[in-house]
Parts: C-alpha cells; structure tokens; sequence
C-alpha cells in the first residue's frame, strides 16, 4: 500500500464507497463525488487494464478507449509492477460471473 494515500480522508472515502449497494448507487455517489471527465478517466484506465489482461494490442487499446499510449504504458505498469489490485477484481468478477452460470 502506497503509504502517501493511506489518509484518514481516503479511509473514509473507501468506507463510504464500501457501502455501495449495486451499480445505480455507484452512479450517484460517483456523479457527485467525481468530475465527468474524472470518471471517465478512471474508467479508460479500467478498460485499459481489461483490456491488456485479454492479451489485446496497445493499437487496438488506443483505438477503442482512446487512451494515449502513455496511458495505456502507466497502466500496464501497475499491472506487471504494482499491487495486484486490478487482478484482484478482475479474478472476482470472473468467480461471480462463474456463479451466475452454475
């Protein structure tokens, strides 16, 4: 964990973030919290992440994000070198998605 985010603010942050029921509550708490252009930010990069994890080209990532290569580099980085948190979710989404098919 990076400790220059590890605030008491981000802490509260996350605790209310963690309180979110389902997608439509994500929306409204994010819509309120967030710029558009900030949560459109986040997102690319979510993309971006997935997207890399398919095996997919830095080409094919730019042009169906339209993030920069700069981006899609950063964001690569923190999949190979950073904390594991975007294999996390992917690896739980992929167990949920799992369930709903048994």
């Amino acid at each position: 964990m990076n400790k220059k985010i590890k605030t008491e603010a981000v802490d509260h942050l996350f605790e209310a973030i963690l309180t979110l029921d389902n997608a439509e509550e994500c929306y409204s708490f994010f819509e309120d919290v967030c710029t558009v252009n900030e949560l459109l930010s986040l997102s690319q990069r979510y993309e971006v992440a997935r997207m890399l994890r398919q095996k997919k080209t830095y080409l094919e990532i730019a042009e169906k994000t339209g993030a920069s290569t700069a981006t899609i580099s950063r964001v690569n980085r923190s999949l190979n070198y950073g904390n594991d948190g975007y294999d996390m979710v992917f690896a739980r989404l992929g167990q949920a998605k799992d369930k709903e098919q048994e």
